[in-house]
Order: C-alpha cells, then structure tokens, then sequence
C-alpha cells in the first residue's frame, strides 16, 4: 500500500460515499484497478469510511447538537430521531446476518457494474415519474415514511447500489423533495455507517494494527475532507437540480466495466 494508492482510494471515498453512485462500488473497481485487494484492502477502507462519517458529523454538528439538546422535551426532535432509529434498523438486521455472504459471494467487477447500470434505471424511472412531493422538511417527515427509506436502504447491501442512492431515491418515493431526501439521507448514514464500521473494526483489528501508521491517518484525512466539500456541493446540487446525471453516469460507468471486462 503506497501513499499515492491511499490519496486515490481517499478521494473516491469522499466523492462517492453521499452521491447515489455507490462507494463501496468504486472502491471495489479503484482496487481492482490499482491491483490493491484482499483483507489489507478491506480493512483500509473501514479507516477511510470512517473519515467520511467524521466529515457529515461535522457537517451538520449544529443540527445534531440541536437534536440531542432537544431531544428530552421537544415531540419534534423526539420524532425525528425515533424516525433514524427505525430507518436504521432493517438494514442492521439484515447486514448482521448477510454481509460475509455478500462480501464472499458479490464483491466483483461484474456484479458492481449490473448493479450501476440496473440503478441509473431506476433513478431514471423514478424522476421521470415523480408524483407531487409534500415533505418539505424533516421535521415533516413520518415515522412510516422512514421505515420504507429504511427498506430501500437494505438494498445498498448489494455492492454498486448505493447507500445515498436507495435511501434518497426512497425517500423521494415517500414523497419527500430532493433537499428533505438528501437530508435525512445524510443522517441516517450516521448511524448507519458507525454501526457497520465498528463492526468492522473489531472484527479485522488485528489487520488494521498490521498496517503503516502513517499512511492509515492519511487516507482517513483524504476522505474526511473530500467527502467535507462533497456534502456541502450536493446539498446545493439538489436544490436546482435533478438526479439524472447521477443515473446516465452509473450507466455509462457500468457499460465500459463490462465491456472492458469482456
């Protein structure tokens, strides 16, 4: 593992770990590419994941910093975070008891780029049939609505679907707009994300202590603030914009994997 190596994989983290592109997708092709996989690869990006869960916690510190200061008196706080905690939960479930077979059985090429293609359909789809949306906020937002984003994000389990991706276009499908969407999609990859890299964490530490203590801060500070600037860009993104160049992206990226994979 060089530095160069790190910066790269730093960077693809940051840029795709909060845009409905899939990270764990890209990462998987940046390392087929760069020759750089194995339990080595794995364990690496449990660090760099977690510099991108820093950077949205730091992102929007003020708002959950409201959230836990409310959360004892105000119903509205208490709403929204009893609706992260029960979009959090299927995919929890799920994930404890299907992410070895996933890991052994998923984890490709091939697979990742059905899944880009079979995804900027999807996302085609629903912006070509978006019905009127009525959630303007996240305050707005119902604990149903939030159990059917958690659904959509049990679907990101599958390498190239895209955490952001499922739980945004679920909640666009809920009938949130694309800013509330994007939002609760951001919180929800707190819990989540912490949940799946702690879990990593103790079970490949020993791999982790293994690697060069330099070069593991390195690609934490990368992802920490490429995904910072990232955050920040899409949110202003999806005020003006739709998300079909997301969709023709994945499609075109999933169409020259499998050609070159021929």
């Amino acid at each position: 593992m060089s530095a160069w190596t790190v910066i790269i994989l730093g960077i693809v983290e940051g840029l795709t770990e909060f845009l409905p592109v899939s990270s764990t997708g890209h990462l998987i092709l940046a390392g087929y590419a760069l020759h750089f996989t194995g339990e080595e690869a794995i364990s690496f990006e449990i660090i760099i994941q977690l510099g991108a869960i820093l950077s949205v916690v730091v992102y929007f510190r003020r708002r959950l910093w409201d959230l836990i200061r409310q959360l004892p008196r105000d119903p509205v706080s208490q709403r929204l975070a009893l609706a992260l905690a029960i979009a959090f939960v299927p995919a929890a479930i799920l994930g404890l008891a299907l992410h070895k077979w996933i890991e052994k059985y998923l984890f490709g090429p091939v697979t990742v780029s059905w899944a880009l293609i079979l995804g900027g359909v999807v996302i085609l789809l629903v912006e070509h049939n978006m019905k009127r949306r009525q959630i303007q906020g996240l305050n707005q937002i119902e604990l149903r609505q939030a159990w059917w984003v958690g659904i959509a994000q049990c679907l990101s389990m599958f390498p190239g679907v895209s955490r952001s991706g499922a739980t945004i276009i679920g909640g666009l499908l809920t009938g949130m707009y694309r800013t509330t969407a994007t939002e609760f999609s951001f919180l929800l990859a707190i819990p989540t994300m912490l949940a799946a890299t702690g879990y990593k964490i103790v079970k490949t530490h020993n791999v982790l202590l293994q690697g060069d203590p330099l070069l593991l801060p390195l690609g934490l500070a990368v992802s920490f603030i490429t995904g910072w600037a990232v955050v920040a860009g899409f949110l202003a993104f999806v005020r003006s914009h739709t998300f079909k160049a997301f969709a023709y992206y994945r499609i075109v990226l999933g169409l020259v994997i499998l050609a070159i994979m021929r």
